[in-house]
């Protein structure tokens, strides 16, 4: 489904009261290990958030966001954007962080960032994420942010960072020539990110779990610590979902910095020119077949995406009628599905003036917020003076 349009605000709006942390009921944690989220159970556990947020969407504020490091494309889209827009319109309450500062885990300068960052607000606004109902912001420009960081680090060891799947992974791919001690203090960084708004819901994939389930140990070891049986902060809940596996162009994983990928901002006939260009195989019938037909099935499941059909049902009509038959069905629907939202990104474009404003707002927002949780933490550690 696309998403519904959103006006932008004539003017931007005041930073409202900071809100105290909805309540949620906690993951059931297993015995041995208080703050694993293993797979299944988070599976579990998030097909029973989908029921209570049918129900009372009030009740659930979800932090997420990206790294301004460059233009989002198809895999981001169907992988979390529109699920984002999906969770708003149903009235749960959304934090969006530009995570600006976090770029410079991997890199040894943030390159382009003003760019980047107008490019992610511009996407956001296009995709329908509504800045009157939800919260845009950098984290630079949150200072709370990375106060809160610091009693943060307090509470996890050296050894608990460093066998963190995710960092070790992220420190195999890094950018730079040495790690730097940002990218070792990541997962904090990030439970910062999403524990300063007090988020009970994140959505993550399932490499991310380690990551949530440091936060959700730090939000249960300062309770203990300094809580005097009042929780200051929830233990924020896996929001699975399924991911589409989407391949670029080449037939590898899509990313921003391979060039293999269709970007939210490309108009129609770049989309045409990338998309002819995509690997697909030699067999001439085409069928919906991902464990041995990768490319031409990744190419199947975008236009099923787009057209609200299954892969399996576009093949059937393509039949034998190859590769380049796939192609132009493909096209057709992503152009037809993002003419919509092409149509309010060039809107959006027009007025830099108006990016500017969403962001000021937000950051105030944002700022309210974590001034207030800033305050509260303080007084639990009796350091308000």
């Amino acid at each position: 489904m696309n998403p519904h349009p959103q006006a932008a605000p004539s003017e931007a709006p005041s930073a409202p009261e900071a809100p105290s942390a909805p309540d949620a009921p906690d993951a059931p944690d297993a015995p041995d290990a208080p703050d694993a989220l293993g797979t299944s159970a988070a599976r579990a556990r998030s097909a029973e958030l989908e029921k209570l947020i049918a129900e009372d969407p009030g009740k659930f504020r979800i932090l997420t966001g990206d790294r301004p490091t460059g233009r989002l494309h198809l895999g981001h889209y169907f992988g979390t954007l529109h699920n984002r827009v999906r969770l708003q319109n149903l009235g749960v309450e959304l934090f969006v962080i530009i995570a600006d500062y976090q770029v410079l885990t991997d890199r040894d300068v943030a390159d382009d960032l003003q760019s980047y960052v107008d490019e992610l607000v511009l996407d956001y606004l296009a995709i329908g994420v509504d800045p009157e109902r939800s919260t845009i912001f950098t984290h630079s420009a949150v200072p709370a942010l990375n106060q809160l960081m610091l009693p943060f680090l307090s509470l996890v060891s050296v050894a608990e960072l460093n066998r963190n799947p995710t960092v070790k992974d992220e420190i195999a791919h890094s950018r730079q020539s040495a790690v730097s001690g940002l990218m070792f203090t990541y997962p904090v960084h990030q439970a910062a990110d999403i524990l300063f708004c007090k988020a009970n819901l994140v959505p993550v994939g399932q490499d991310q779990l380690p990551h949530l389930e440091i936060t959700r140990t730090i939000a249960r070891r300062f309770n203990d610590r300094y809580g005097h049986g009042t929780p200051v902060f929830p233990r924020p809940d896996a929001l699975l979902s399924e991911v589409p596996l989407l391949l670029g162009t080449d037939g590898t994983k899509m990313s921003k910095s391979r060039g293999n990928s269709v970007v939210l901002a490309a108009d129609a006939d770049e989309t045409a020119r990338l998309l002819k260009g995509a690997k697909t195989d030699s067999e001439r019938h085409i069928s919906y077949d991902p464990a041995t037909r990768p490319e031409v099935s990744s190419l199947l499941l975008l236009a099923a995406l787009c057209q609200g059909r299954t892969p399996e049902e576009i093949a059937a009509d393509i039949g034998s009628a190859g590769a380049a038959a796939l192609k132009k069905t493909v096209t057709e629907a992503v152009n037809e599905y993002l003419a919509p939202i092409r149509a309010r990104r060039a809107e959006y474009a027009r007025d830099r003036g108006e990016l500017r404003r969403v962001l000021r707002a937000g950051n105030e927002r944002a700022n309210a917020v974590a001034d207030a949780t800033l305050a509260e933490v303080r007084a639990a550690m009796n350091s308000d003076y």
